[in-house]
Order: structure tokens, then C-alpha cells, then sequence
């Protein structure tokens, strides 16, 4: 009579178990990272309304010059924090209870030739949360 052998051997599943275990050691920072990252892109679409607002009365004056007057951030949801200047440069910030991590990004207007109204956006040279921003903010 012959015996043929099913299933894994105790080592086998070991080895098994020790690859999974790396594997989710590697992806869980990852994981962290991006949920952040996602976060924070939910402040900058709340943060649109008001980029809106900043430039229809930019370019109706051709000047970013008093777009941001009478504006106020509201604090709740993603955002921790805000303000909103004369010349409408946007400085909007979230804290780790709302985000996960502290980030502080700076929305600052110009206006382009034909009226179009671009934005800059960077971290104040905050290279610590570069990686949780977008890429054009990494500056």
C-alpha cells in the first residue's frame, strides 16, 4: 500500500506566514500615507470654493489686488485652520486629529495674460509634508 503525502508541512507554513508578515509591514506605512494624502485632497476641494470666489473678483478687476476682502475660512471637517489675505493668498491648514498628519498649504493667486488666473500652491518650504501633498505643491 502506498502513502502519498497531502497538505503542507509545519515549515511550509511558517515560511508562508513570515513572507505575508513582511509584506504587510511594507504596505502599511504605504497604506498610512496615502490615506493622509487623500485627506488632504479634500481639503484643497473645500478650499475651491473659495478659490473661485478669489478669482471671478480678480479677474473682474484685473487684479488680485482686493480679492480676498471680506473672506473667512471656516474651520470644521478637514479644515483645522485658515486665513484668507487682501490679495487672496489662501494659507489653509488641517491637524492630525482631522487629517492624520499636520499639513499647512499656501493657495496664492496671479493674474496671467488674458485674464486667466493661475494658482501657486506650495507648503512654505515645509519639506516635512511634501509627502503628503500633490505634486505641484511640493515647493
Amino acid at each position: 500500500m502506498s502513502y502519498f503525502k497531502r497538505g503542507f508541512t509545519l515549515t511550509e507554513l511558517m515560511i508562508v506566514i513570515a513572507i505575508i508578515s513582511v509584506l504587510v509591514a511594507v504596505a502599511l506605512p504605504a497604506y498610512s500615507e496615502y490615506t493622509v494624502r487623500a485627506k488632504v485632497t479634500e481639503l484643497l476641494v473645500v478650499v475651491s470654493a473659495y478659490k473661485s470666489n478669489i478669482g471671478e473678483k480678480a479677474q473682474s478687476d484685473g487684479t488680485p489686488a482686493s480679492a480676498g476682502l471680506g473672506l473667512t475660512i471656516a474651520t470644521g471637517g478637514r479644515i483645522g485652520g485658515g486665513s484668507i489675505t487682501p490679495g487672496g493668498v489662501i494659507a489653509v491648514s488641517g491637524t492630525s486629529s482631522t487629517l492624520g498628519a499636520g499639513v499647512s498649504i499656501i493657495l496664492t493667486p496671479s493674474v496671467m495674460v488674458g485674464g486667466r488666473i493661475a494658482w501657486a500652491c506650495c507648503t512654505n518650504n515645509d519639506s516635512s509634508q511634501w509627502r503628503y501633498v500633490p505634486a505641484e505643491c511640493r515647493k
